[in-house]
Formats: structure tokens, C-alpha cells, sequence
């Protein structure tokens, strides 16, 4: 306490808060708030205050009386978290799709409007946008983007269109609203997503949902190859249904494992 009498500065309400996060680990990874206020030896009143304020502000989620931490932290740099604790569920299946095609392949969930990379795997080097854990690229630019969407409800996507401004990012990204809306209820016809050249140039992607029958899941799993050596239709022929036997696995080990399954919810 010494030197926080020393500091007039000192804000005890963001220390408790960055107490809180730093509370969850591997084997905290859903806590209730008395198993937090425990942990950072707090009254169950500041715990609830902070946790309630990580919430709103979507560093926090809660599942009945549990709480966790979501995709979001890794704004403030701590992916460690998240990739020790995805990994062991997320890149076995991707691994299996890069052994297979090569190329690359990722997971990500939707945080906000955009694609918040979970996990991530690759044999290509090439110099362009680079999908490494905790990377966040706009949704509507990505396959795996354009998936999520597809699978939101009417009302969560007119909530997201009201509030989109896209831009180009590459001379082949498709900017107009309308012409996206029309796209994004394709793919959820499709119930999968091609991109080229998007996002940035010499990618081009096919994405698939992952979704649980037991929770309402906002996630994707794609391929991706480079624009000029792979077509979509290609994608398509070859590694649609490999990526949807993909998907339903990483599905069915989220469903055993509630906190995996709370990161990845909508």
C-alpha cells in the first residue's frame, strides 16, 4: 500500500478492475462472483461493481451465475489467455485442414463488426493481411465475417447495417450496402462464404459456420488459398465439405467444454 499513499494518481477502480481480469486463468476460466472476490481478496459488493463494469464495457460475459472473460480482452494485450486456452480445441481441426490442402485456415468469432481471429494456422509466407490470434479485420471484407453474419437474426443484422461504414480495402472490395445485404443473405441460403481479394489482395477464402445445437454460436472456420492458384469454385469442390466435418467437430468438443462454449456464444 506503500506506494499507492505515494501516488495521488492511483485509481483504485482500475486496479481492482485489471484485478479481476488478471483473476481468471486455465483453471479459473468461469467463476462465480464469490470465487472472485475471493481471489482478489475483495468485498462480493467491488467485485460485482467491477465485474458489472467489464461487462458493459464487454471485457466480461456471464453464464447464469458464472462469469468469464471475453474474446475482447485481447484489446489489452492479453492473448495469452486465450490462445493456451483455445488452442487445445480449436487447432487440432485446422491443423488437419492445412496437412490436408495446405494454405491456411482460421477461427474466429464476430466481436463488434468485426472478425476477431481465435486461432490460426498456416504454411503460406506471403507478405499480405496476416490472420494471427487476437488480428481483427472487417467482417463484411472476410469470409469468415460474412458466415457470422449470415447466421445472425434480422434484427441484430439491421442493427449491424445501420451502423456500417465500409471501405474499401482493396480495389475489389464490394463497399455498397445494399449489394452486401444481398450477398450476406446468400450465404445464408449457401450456409458458406467465398471471398477474393477482398480483404487484401491474393486471398481468396471459403468459410463455414460453427454451429451447437445446445447454444446459439457466433463462429466460423475457413480456408484460404491464394487468389490465382485456388478458384472458389475449387473451395467449394474440394474442401466444403472437409471444413463442415471441421466445424462440426470443434462444435461438438465446445459443447463438453462450458467455457469454450461461453466465448464463443452470442
Amino acid at each position: 500500500m506503500g506506494d499507492r499513499e505515494r501516488m495521488p494518481e492511483f485509481v483504485e477502480g482500475l486496479a481492482k478492475g485489471l484485478a479481476v481480469i488478471e483473476a481468471f486463468d486455465l483453471d479459473h476460466s468461469q467463476m462465480t462472483l464469490s470465487e472472485v472476490a475471493r481471489r482478489t481478496r475483495t468485498s462480493p459488493s467491488s467485485a460485482r461493481r467491477s465485474l458489472l463494469t467489464l461487462m458493459a464495457l464487454g471485457y466480461v460475459g456471464q453464464t447464469n451465475r458464472h462469469f468469464y472473460l471475453k474474446p475482447k480482452v485481447m484489446r489489452l494485450g492479453s492473448a495469452d489467455y486465450f490462445t493456451n486456452r483455445i488452442d487445445q480445441f480449436l487447432l487440432p481441426e485446422i491443423r488437419k485442414i492445412v496437412d490436408q490442402f495446405g494454405d491456411a485456415s482460421s477461427v474466429a468469432t464476430l466481436d463488434g463488426g468485426d472478425a476477431l481471429y481465435l486461432a490460426h494456422y498456416s504454411v503460406q509466407r506471403a507478405r499480405r493481411a496476416t490472420a494471427t490470434v487476437g488480428a481483427r479485420y472487417p467482417a463484411y471484407a472476410t469470409s469468415l465475417g460474412r458466415v457470422m453474419l449470415a447466421e445472425l437474426p434480422d434484427n441484430a443484422l439491421d442493427a449491424y447495417f445501420e451502423k456500417l461504414e465500409p471501405r474499401p480495402l482493396t480495389n475489389q472490395t464490394v463497399v455498397d450496402k445494399p449489394a452486401l445485404r444481398d450477398l450476406i443473405l446468400e450465404v445464408r441460403a449457401d450456409g458458406f462464404a467465398t471471398t477474393v481479394d477482398q480483404l487484401d489482395y491474393g486471398i481468396t477464402a471459403l468459410a463455414v459456420p460453427i454451429r451447437s445445437k445446445a447454444r446459439p454460436i457466433v463462429a466460423a472456420l475457413n480456408s484460404s488459398g491464394y487468389t490465382g492458384m485456388v478458384t472458389p469454385e475449387q473451395l467449394i469442390e474440394e474442401r466444403l465439405a472437409p471444413l463442415r466435418r471441421a466445424a462440426e467437430a470443434i462444435a461438438a468438443s465446445v459443447a463438453l467444454h462450458p467455457a469454450l462454449a461461453a466465448i464463443l456464444s452470442a
